[in-house]
């Protein structure tokens, strides 16, 4: 059964960085990984490519040819996939069956794909249902918005509508963790934004913005939003920073729960690998975020760094101890070569 991750989010929130992350995090841990554009507009992709949208529809010929704009044009290129997505769907099912890849599919950044546009719904229901496919949704976004308490319900809604949209498992992320600390003290602990709970404490926040910009509208229309997402406890938040190892280790565990990713004699070593990378994410669950991304990061980060350090000497140590045996093998290679002529002579 293959598994895939749909990696979605607003224009800037990191969706190709993580791509790039996961291509080189999960080939570390032996997981073979081929990472999907489906973005018709990205021709600077920062990861090796499987297979790329561009390949069957650009944004500049579509936007040439319909005389469309940005946004109209990429919406366009997305239905054109949809309604000739046979090769597409061949394509990544030799993926899945012949090389046995986890596939990472690196979605447009335009909202309107994953929150009311359908295109993007059927093509990934068409490879569950052909493929057998088990897909999880990870929804990104900059962590910038937990800064402001309007924009922070925006993003709330946005992650309830694609969640009732694509209808998949979704694991929200804020990412970009490790810059939140720059953007100024938070009224509230980190946790109380990702658990997303008692949002009525927000309102005299979401009043004090309000009364800054000159607008008074909308109180009472924030406050049922509040009440109705604390009520039925339909979202929360995990936090990424790409670059931290026990960051993306901890969320790559939640994700294989969501999609039932069960690793297997198809990851050469993977065993061993990722039960220890799990082991140390487990580890880290314990830490609390507020500690480590706010209050002791400099701490935290000095730990990391010292990690990296000692894994880059290890590595070194080992290419030079290969190095010293394979001088010595060459050294015995001649020195028998040489007996060998000096015999016949």
């Amino acid at each position: 059964m293959p598994f895939a991750q749909v990696v979605i989010g607003p224009p800037g929130s990191g969706k190709s960085t993580y791509c790039h992350g996961c291509s080189q995090f999960f080939n570390a841990i032996g997981r073979h990984t081929a990472v999907v554009n489906m973005d018709p507009a990205n021709d600077l992709l920062p990861y090796p490519c499987a297979v790329d949208i561009r390949d069957f529809v650009t944004l500049e010929e579509i936007m040439q040819e319909q005389q469309l704009g940005p946004n109209g044009g990429l919406m366009f290129a997305v239905e054109s996939l949809d309604k000739s997505v046979d090769l597409f769907v061949l394509q990544i099912k030799s993926l899945v069956q012949e090389e046995r890849a986890y596939v990472v599919f690196d979605c447009p950044g335009q909202v309107e794909l994953f929150t009311h546009h359908s295109s993007l719904f059927r093509i990934f229901k068409r490879l569950e249902k052909e493929l057998d496919m088990r897909l999880c949704v990870v929804n990104l976004i900059d962590c910038f918005y937990i800064t402001s308490p309007s924009q922070y319900i925006s993003v709330l809604l946005l992650a309830l509508r694609s969640m009732l949209m694509l209808d998949l498992p979704q694991i929200n992320v804020f990412s970009k963790i490790d810059l939140l600390k720059s953007y100024g003290e938070l009224p509230f602990r980190l946790d109380y934004y990702t658990e997303v709970q008692e949002l009525e404490y927000l309102e005299p926040y979401i009043e004090q913005e309000r009364s800054q910009l000159g607008v008074n509208r909308f109180k009472k229309l924030t406050e049922c939003i509040s009440e109705m997402v604390t009520d039925f406890n339909l979202v929360s938040f995990e936090v990424l920073c790409v670059d931290d190892k026990e960051s993306m280790i901890h969320l790559q565990n939640v994700i294989d729960k969501a999609n039932g990713y069960i690793f297997g004699s198809s990851e050469i070593g993977g065993d061993t690998v990722w039960a220890e990378a799990t082991r140390q994410g487990a580890m880290l669950s314990n830490v609390d975020i507020q500690q480590r991304w706010i209050d002791n990061k400099v701490y935290y980060d000095k730990i990391e760094q010292e990690k990296r350090e000692s894994l880059l000497k290890e590595q070194k140590d080992q290419e030079k101890t290969f190095d010293v045996d394979d001088e010595w093998e060459q050294a015995i290679k001649d020195w028998e070569e040489k007996q060998g002529t000096d015999y016949v002579r």
